[in-house]
C-alpha cells in the first residue's frame, strides 16, 4: 500500500461524442497537501474531478481511481463521499430559501426516528461554522449572506461530512481580496488538521502562494507536476509555459489607442438601493468615454461599479436614480434596456451563467439574441443568415466549438465569454461596458479577450472595462476611475497609475480620507 498518496488517477480517458475530453491522464496526490491543477478552459481539469468524484460514474471512462492504495469504483457520488471526498463546484449548490443550519445538513439530515432534531442540527451548525471562521447564526438564510460567506458554508458542509479529500472547483473567481484571502487561510488550517485538498484556480498568485504541487494540464492530458517547494522555486511564468505551451511575455498586448469625440457622458448619477430606499448605492458619479477608449472602473466589492454599469443600461438596477446621460454629445434618456440598446449602449454582465447566456439553448441562438431586428424579414428570423452571422463571428473570436448548433452550457467559460461579446458586437454599439470580462478565465484566453477589447476601441467603439484586477486595467486601460462607497474618488491616466495610486482612491471614505 502506497502510504505517501492518499489519491492516484492512473491513465484516465474520458470521451464526449465525438470528442476526447481526457487522455491517459495521471495524477498522484500526497496525503495531506494542497495540490493544485491549473490548465487553460477545456482543458479538462474539471472533467477530471467529475470522474474522481463520481459525477461521471465508473464504466464511463478508462482508467482507475487509487484511494489508500485501493482501486475505486464510484457510482455516484455518495459514493464518493462515503470515502471522504467532497467537491465543491464554481456554481454553489445551496439552497438560497434555507438556513445555514438546513444547507450543511441537506441529504445528511440530524434526525432521531424520521424527525430533524433542530437543537443538534443547529448546535453542530454552530460548530462547524466556529471552525470555518463564519460570524453568522446557523437560522441565517443562505440568501442573506455574501458569495464569500457561502463559500465557508459550502466548506463546513463538507467538513460535516467527515472530509479527507476536499476539491474546490475555482474557490475565489467570484471573492474579493478579503474574502479571498480569509478562504486560503481557512484551506491552510485544513491541512493542518490532516485535510488533503485539490484546488482548482486560474489566479495563479494565489497557486504560487499556497500549492504544495501543482499539475498542469493541457487538452486533455498531464503536462507535467511542479513541486512548489523544490530547489528551483516556481514562478507564474513556468506555470504559463505549460498551460499554453509557450512562453507568454506579455501577458497585455502592445496597443496604441487613437482617441476620438466623447461618445458617453455620465453626469452627475445617483442610484438608490432597490429594497433599501434609503441608502445611496452610486453618490453623483460622472464619468467619460471617448471613442477608441478603454476605460477602466475599479474599486473594492460593494464600491458600486457594477450598479453604476447596471443603472445606466436601461435602469436594470436600482431606484429613485437621477442625473444625466449624454451620447455623442446630446442628452439621451435610457429609461430600459431596449432603450439603451436603441441609443447604441450595451453591457455584458459579470454574471454570463445568470444573466449573459441563454445555457439550454445554441451558439447561433445566444449570438443574435440582442439584435434579431437586423435579421427579420417580415417578423420571421432569416436562419440562413443568423447562422453566417454566428459561424462569422464563431472564426473572428476563435470560439472553440466545432459548430454554432452548440448548446453554449456546454462551452469552457472563456468560449462563454466570447459568445457574450459576439452577442453585442453583432448589436453593434458605439459603447460596450464589460463587467468583469475575463472572471475565471485562464492567461491564454484572457489574451484573446484584451485583443477582441482592443479591436473594439480600434473600430471607433467607447469601452468601458470594470474589473476587480488591478494588473488587467492597468494592463488595457488608457485612463481608470476609482470608485469607493459609491463616488468617484479619483481619475487617473494610465502613464501615472501604479496599484498602490489606485488603492489609495479605492479606500477612501466620504471625506476623501484612505481608510
Amino acid at each position: 500500500m502506497d502510504t505517501e498518496h492518499i489519491l492516484e488517477m492512473r491513465g484516465i480517458t474520458k470521451t464526449f461524442p465525438g470528442v476526447k475530453a481526457l487522455s491517459d491522464v495521471t495524477l498522484a496526490v500526497r496525503r495531506g497537501e494542497i495540490h493544485a491543477i491549473c490548465g487553460e478552459n477545456g482543458a479538462g481539469k474539471s472533467t477530471l474531478m467529475k470522474v474522481l468524484s463520481g459525477i461521471y460514474p465508473h464504466g464511463t471512462y478508462d482508467g482507475d481511481i487509487v484511494l489508500d492504495g485501493q482501486v475505486q469504483e464510484f457510482r455516484g457520488i455518495r459514493d464518493s463521499e462515503r470515502q471522504g471526498i467532497v467537491i465543491i463546484h464554481q456554481e454553489l449548490a445551496l439552497s438560497p430559501f434555507l438556513s445555514i443550519a438546513e444547507n450543511i445538513f441537506l441529504g445528511n439530515e440530524r434526525s432521531e426516528r424520521g424527525v430533524i432534531d433542530w437543537n443538534r442540527t443547529n448546535s453542530e451548525a454552530a460548530r462547524l461554522l466556529d471552525r470555518v471562521g463564519l460570524a453568522e447564526r446557523p437560522d441565517t438564510r443562505v440568501s442573506d449572506i455574501g458569495v464569500g460567506k457561502q463559500q465557508l458554508v459550502e466548506i463546513a458542509k463538507a467538513l460535516s461530512k467527515d472530509v479527507r479529500l476536499l476539491i474546490l472547483d475555482e474557490p475565489t473567481a467570484a471573492l474579493n481580496d478579503e474574502d479571498s484571502a480569509h478562504l486560503l487561510g481557512l484551506i491552510r488550517g485544513l491541512r493542518e488538521h490532516g485535510i488533503t485538498s485539490i484546488i482548482i484556480s486560474h489566479k495563479l498568485n494565489e497557486i504560487e502562494a499556497i500549492a504544495d504541487t501543482t499539475t498542469i494540464i493541457r487538452d486533455g492530458q498531464t503536462i507535467e507536476s511542479l513541486d512548489m517547494h523544490g530547489d528551483e522555486p516556481v514562478s507564474e511564468e513556468r506555470i504559463i509555459r505549460g498551460m499554453v505551451g509557450r512562453p507568454l511575455d506579455n501577458r497585455f498586448p502592445a496597443h496604441e489607442s487613437s482617441i476620438g469625440e466623447e461618445v458617453l457622458r455620465i453626469e452627475d448619477w445617483t442610484v438608490h438601493h432597490p429594497v433599501d430606499q434609503s441608502r445611496k448605492v452610486v453618490d453623483r458619479a460622472s464619468v467619460t468615454v471617448h471613442r477608441g477608449e478603454i476605460v477602466g472602473l475599479a474599486g473594492l466589492m460593494g464600491a458600486g461599479r457594477t450598479e453604476l454599469a447596471m443603472s445606466v443600461f436601461g435602469r436594470s438596477y436600482g431606484t429613485r436614480i437621477s442625473g444625466r446621460l449624454y451620447k455623442d454629445g446630446k442628452e439621451i434618456t435610457a429609461g430600459s434596456v431596449s432603450q439603451a440598446i436603441s441609443h447604441g449602449i450595451a453591457y455584458a454582465t459579470e454574471d454570463r451563467k445568470r444573466f449573459g447566456l441563454n445555457l439550454i439553448d445554441t451558439v447561433q441562438h445566444n449570438v443574435s439574441a440582442a439584435n434579431l431586428g437586423s435579421l427579420s424579414r417580415g417578423g420571421v428570423v432569416d436562419r440562413e443568415e443568423e447562422v453566417e452571422v454566428a459561424e462569422r463571428y464563431r472564426r473572428e473570436l476563435n470560439i472553440r466549438t466545432r459548430t454554432v448548433d452548440t448548446l453554449v452550457g456546454k462551452l469552457s467559460g472563456g468560449n462563454q465569454q466570447k459568445v457574450v461579446l459576439a452577442k453585442w458586437l453583432h448589436a453593434d454599439p458605439d459603447v460596450l461596458i464589460l463587467d468583469e470580462p475575463t472572471r475565471g478565465i485562464d492567461v491564454g484566453a484572457k489574451y484573446e479577450i484584451y485583443m477582441i477589447i482592443n479591436r473594439l476601441a480600434d473600430a471607433g467603439k467607447g469601452v468601458l472595462v470594470i474589473s476587480s484586477e488591478l494588473p488587467e486595467l492597468l494592463g488595457v486601460c488608457d485612463r481608470i476611475y476609482a470608485l469607493s462607497q459609491g463616488r468617484v474618488t479619483g481619475e487617473v491616466a494610465r502613464a501615472d497609475a501604479t496599484q498602490e495610486h489606485l488603492m489609495h482612491f479605492m479606500t477612501m471614505d466620504k471625506d476623501g480620507i484612505a481608510r
